[in-house]
């Protein structure tokens, strides 16, 4: 299970004093760095690396307030699924609108008629129905209903994450594994693997397999759409494409620890002749990941930096979702497999507990 005990954070023991409109201190004292955070906070901001639209300090200069970009997230998509996504969360919007707004407009307007002086307004403390009213009230939430309906039900089929994208370009293949707390992207066609920054090429469907070495957690890059969960013992299937190039943030969008709010990630979409150079680039790399070279990155780890490996164990996705299924003992064969001697006492891979029915 997750470690779920809070994150201890220590303050960094430097005091501030409270300014003036000219950044002087109550004992008058000049204070020097005027509008710049504590070198600490600084730092933290800088490792983290949000996709911060401004960093906003108050007055004690104690308190960095971040804003996320909003052309960072659902409202700027960058592929087909989040484009889908994000007309269906303005029809959606549009269509409770056509609630919400009559409803805010008719009670200003009852309290404005019905007010104590006016004295045209008709009051009947007798009334008891309308059948006009009836239907009034009663169809719009219907037809409401009716159109969410029909939004969610044919938007539930057109993006399945398990439905291929139609396209003339050859997927690319990518198995996605959460640990504690990085995400682990192996291309199984290509023999390369990276942590932290997925790397795809532009216009390429991309066909993910996911499934999680330790806890349940949740994958998902707001720009291109579609999140979906990852479970130890069993895969989830999402497609996706990117239809220009770029770079957009992915995290995890489920609690899953200490670490959690450090697993970020990079998407980063290239032409596919710069695509090519990245794969050449990769394959030089002096990393290999392996048994010994799985058990190391399996270790937990917060904001741990983009690596590359050139080479791959063989089967190294089916050996984590078979580990995470159940005991090893269970599991015949699996010690067998090339490359994977030494796969039962890695850190970060728990067995299972089996459930009775």
């Amino acid at each position: 299970m997750a470690r779920f005990g809070p994150v201890a954070r220590r303050a960094t023991g430097h005091k501030h004093s409270v300014r003036g409109r000219r950044g002087k201190a109550a004992d008058g004292k000049s204070c020097p760095g005027r509008g710049r955070p504590p070198a600490g906070v600084a730092a933290a901001l800088r490792a983290r690396r949000l996709p911060l639209a401004a960093v906003v300090t108050d007055t004690t200069e104690d308190f960095p307030l971040r804003s996320l970009d909003w052309q960072q997230g659902v409202l700027d998509p960058h592929g087909p699924i989040a484009a889908a996504e994000r007309t269906i969360l303005l029809n959606a919007t549009v269509i409770m609108l056509a609630v919400i707004v009559p409803v805010i407009v008719m009670t200003i307007a009852f309290a404005w008629w019905f007010r104590a002086g006016n004295r045209r307004a008709k009051r009947d403390p007798e009334w008891a129905y309308s059948g006009a009213v009836e239907v009034t009230v009663w169809s719009i939430p219907a037809l409401i209903i009716l159109f969410l309906g029909g939004i969610c039900w044919i938007g539930s089929h057109d993006l399945d994450p398990g439905r291929p994208l139609a396209s003339r370009t050859p997927p690319v293949t990518v198995q996605v594994v959460s640990l504690d707390w990085k995400w682990l992207f192996i291309y199984p066609e290509l023999g390369v693997a990276s942590v932290n920054r997925l790397v795809v090429p532009v216009g390429a469907p991309l066909r993910l397999k996911l499934t999680s070495a330790t806890v349940m957690n949740s994958f998902f890059v707001p720009q291109l759409g579609s999140q979906i969960y990852t479970m130890g013992g069993m895969t989830t299937s999402l497609h996706l494409r990117a239809d220009h190039p770029g770079t957009y943030f992915g995290l995890s969008a489920n609690f899953s620890g200490d670490g959690f709010s450090d697993m970020r990630f990079d998407t980063v979409a290239l032409p596919p002749a710069d695509f090519d150079r990245w794969l050449a680039s990769a394959r030089t790399s002096p990393r290999s990941l392996d048994a010994a070279g799985y058990a190391d990155l399996a270790r937990p780890a917060v904001a741990a930096a983009p690596v590359t490996f050139s080479h791959v164990a063989p089967d190294l996705f089916e050996t984590i979702l078979a580990r995470t299924a159940g005991p090893a003992s269970a599991l015949p064969g699996m010690q067998a497999m090339p490359g994977m001697q030494g796969m039962q006492a890695m850190p970060g891979m728990h067995a299972m507990p089996a459930t009775g029915g």
